[in-house]
């Protein structure tokens, strides 16, 4: 029998979670059938009942619906308590639960791909929303020395911080205000992509040629804040492919009880 999962949120036309699960798929000899659904129009909780109903077993959520779908699910793993983010949806005993896989792939990205020694690590999170939230407990998680929050607006940044409770490791600032912030280990652009429009105020002084920096986005939307790293001298950075691929496979093991190879299915999208 195939089981049908899907990925929700607005975007997704351009989603390559369709594409990585089949490959998953056909790598463990399983059958399932993976779509995509918009949800601008009748919204998260009234799109995933109509794919329950439909006879939907499992489904990934993306921007702007990681919230929506925390507050739908009945029950939830420690790590999405700690973000307040769901990024998968699953069921047990008749209950939907929750799971957010985005920080454990990006520190296998990191670590695996990137070869980012993240433990004393200083490092920067440029964003406060739902990407943000969903890595930044994983961060402080590995061990590093500070967590710098970078937003546009103040509140947002302390909204974080507060959230994460570790007020010896982390800090919050303005965008006008990283010149003062000297430089940095890792830099995470984890703000949508019509905020790399900002990257023109970030100060050269951030990043060194030591620096790694990721941008979540992946594709073109991670082009303007990747040109910038790489003209202000950094030698090691990504998109958010890796991410998005890691970050799938820990979900194919949720739903499937096994965690697919990732190597080959990066590969091939690259």
């Amino acid at each position: 029998m195939t089981a049908h999962f899907a990925v929700f949120g607005h975007p997704v036309a351009h989603s390559l979670s369709p594409r990585i699960h089949e490959l998953f798929a056909a790598q463990c000899n399983i059958a399932l059938a993976y779509s995509t659904t918009d949800t601008s129009t009748r919204g998260f909780k009234d799109s995933f009942e109509t794919f329950i109903a439909l006879g939907g077993v499992g489904a990934n959520v993306t921007a702007p619906d990681k919230a929506a779908a925390f507050e739908f699910c009945t029950r939830h793993t420690h790590r999405a308590l700690r973000a307040k983010s769901v990024n998968t949806l699953f069921q047990r005993n008749g209950e939907w639960q929750g799971d957010t896989t985005d920080g454990s792939g990006l520190l296998r990205d990191l670590r695996e791909r990137l070869a980012v020694d993240l433990h004393d690590a200083r490092v920067l999170l440029i964003g406060a929303g739902g990407a943000a939230n969903a890595v930044a407990p994983a961060l402080l998680d590995a061990g590093v020395s500070q967590l710098m929050v970078a937003n546009r607006t103040r509140a947002r940044a302390y909204d974080l911080i507060d959230a994460l409770a570790d007020e010896n490791r982390t800090r919050a600032c303005t965008i006008e205000e990283l010149p003062s912030q000297g430089m940095f280990d890792l830099v995470v652009f984890a703000a949508a992509p019509a905020d790399s429009a900002q990257c023109d105020a970030w100060p050269i002084s951030m990043v060194s040629e030591g620096t790694t920096f990721i941008d979540l986005n992946y594709g073109a939307r991670a082009l303007p804040t990747l040109t910038w790293a790489a003209k202000a001298g950094v030698t090691r950075l990504s998109d958010g492919l890796g991410m998005l691929v890691e970050q799938a496979a820990d979900s194919f093991e949720i739903w499937h009880g096994v965690r697919p190879e990732t190597a080959d299915v990066y590969a091939a999208l690259r």
